[in-house]
């Protein structure tokens, strides 16, 4: 077995499935095997695994054990050399898994490889590669000045289209030795959510491996429908954050009231400055992306529509997109590939543009407008179902 795909979810069924399917193209020529935690959804989301992806292995909690716990119990169950950590809500490039093990073959000290993670409008997600974060660089992070800094928050030291060492990599993509994963002892148990990617991260390092963070790799991570943000995210992230602190720097006490009191200004500013993001076009017009009548058909019900094939290139999209005031772009994964997908979202994230995905042999379209808002779901007639 080279890969386990461990995946904790939690009332994201949609976007399960489409991450599901993503693997699914990602491994067809490997020895992948994929490990879903459940941690008791209420969406269907252990039917739809039982009914659809039976070669998935589940584990059904009967309560929410958090991040950190189900993790463990689900790289319990691992046979792959390799792990890769896995949220929900992301989507994979076919060539991802060969890239990796390729990668992480040429790194005699390797540790955690990190991917180049994309949000639902196709703009780089920061949080890919991270610093150890000090209350120092914690401070700059949270007055929203850490990303201009070298010594900030973020890795800003290594660009975002290079590859190379970083300290701290996010949960969202984790992907290492399964023996590396077990010297360490996992995640620990004691974050219940946020933090624990920071924690295995550091102690990674301690034990002298090097975690790496490689651009080859794109992944879409819609984000915030995983990590809605809301009182209980800032109780669980202020939390993990004194945890860490005093784990690992003895910080505590007067110390984690200036922590908290920053976390609760960081999470209110970040809340209102992610939120504001405007779209100038009215959401009229729409670029289709595939030869699915039907589900063109469905779509002129709703929207003004042109389409193109998947032939393609990005110099007629954008004219396209230019002359027909185009404001939402469909994508058909039934005739593009993922990586395409994900070339188009990152070519086109300064057009003011909507995105939305139809995986493959699905009867939904699949989006995120921000990082931090709920995703949209819109579900389609049986019809749209394409065979190929």
């Amino acid at each position: 077995m080279q890969v386990t795909v461990v995946i904790v979810s939690y009332n994201v069924r949609s976007f399960l499935e489409q991450c599901l399917l993503s693997i699914q193209a990602a491994s067809s020529h490997l020895d992948v095997e994929v490990v879903v935690v459940d941690n008791n959804s209420s969406d269907a989301s252990v039917e739809m695994l039982q009914e659809k992806y039976p070669w998935v292995k589940c584990i059904q909690n009967p309560q929410n054990t958090g991040f950190s716990k189900a993790n463990n119990q689900g790289v319990s169950l691992a046979r792959g050399r390799y792990i890769l950590v896995l949220n929900p809500d992301t989507v994979l490039a076919e060539d991802t898994f060969d890239l990796l093990i390729e990668f992480a073959n040429s790194k005699p000290d390797l540790g955690i490889v990190g991917a180049k993670l994309i949000d639902g409008t196709g703009h780089f997600l920061p949080e890919s590669k991270r610093n150890i974060p000090s209350l120092w660089t914690s401070f700059w992070k949270l007055f929203f000045i850490g990303s201009q800094s070298g010594k900030g928050y973020y890795a800003s030291q290594l660009h975002k289209d290079a590859t190379g060492r970083v300290p701290v990599l996010v949960g969202a993509f984790m992907f290492m030795e399964r023996s590396v994963y077990l010297e360490v002892g996992g995640f620990d148990e004691d974050y219940f959510m946020y933090g624990e990617d920071i924690d295995l991260s550091y102690r990674v390092l301690k034990k002298g491996y090097q975690n790496y963070y490689y651009s080859a790799v794109r992944v879409l991570h819609y984000k915030g429908e995983s990590t809605l943000k809301n009182r209980q995210y800032l109780k669980h992230f202020t939390n993990s954050m004194a945890l860490f602190y005093k784990k690992h720097f003895g910080i505590y006490r007067f110390k984690y009231l200036l922590v908290y009191l920053g976390t609760c200004l960081w999470y209110i500013g970040a809340f209102f400055k992610k939120s504001s993001k405007k779209y100038k076009k009215p959401l009229d017009s729409l670029l289709y992306i595939g030869r699915n009548e039907a589900l063109l058909t469905h779509l002129k019900g709703r929207y003004r529509v042109c389409s193109v094939q998947q032939e393609a290139g990005l110099q007629e999209l954008q004219s396209v997109i230019s002359s027909q005031q185009i404001s939402l772009v469909v994508f058909d994964n039934q005739w593009l590939s993922n990586k395409q997908i994900l070339q188009y979202m990152e070519a086109l994230k300064e057009s003011n543009l909507r995105f939305r995905i139809h995986p493959r042999s699905t009867n939904f379209l699949i989006g995120s407008d921000t990082a931090v808002e709920r995703g949209t779901v819109d579900q389609l007639p049986a019809s749209c179902i394409a065979r190929m």
